[in-house]
C-alpha cells in the first residue's frame, strides 16, 4: 500500500496515510486483496496424475 500512497502522491501532490490508500482501493475502486497461489509454476498436472496412478499404488502396497 505503501507504493500506491507514493504514486497518488506523485501524481497528485496529495499525501494519504495506509487507511486513506485502503479506503480509496476498496471502497471507491472496488479491488480486494489477493495473495499469490501456493503453487509451483513448473506443476505438470499430467506427471502428478501419472505418478499418482503407477508410483503410490506400488509405494502403498510396500507397507
Amino acid at each position: 500500500m505503501e507504493r500506491v500512497g507514493v504514486v497518488v502522491e506523485r501524481v497528485s501532490g496529495v499525501t494519504l496515510s495506509r487507511a486513506s490508500v485502503w479506503r480509496l482501493l476498496t471502497g471507491r475502486l472496488g479491488w480486494s486483496l489477493q495473495r499469490p497461489r501456493r503453487q509451483a509454476v513448473e506443476r505438470d498436472e499430467s506427471e502428478i496424475a501419472r505418478w499418482v496412478a503407477k508410483e503410490w499404488p506400488r509405494i502403498k502396497r510396500g507397507r
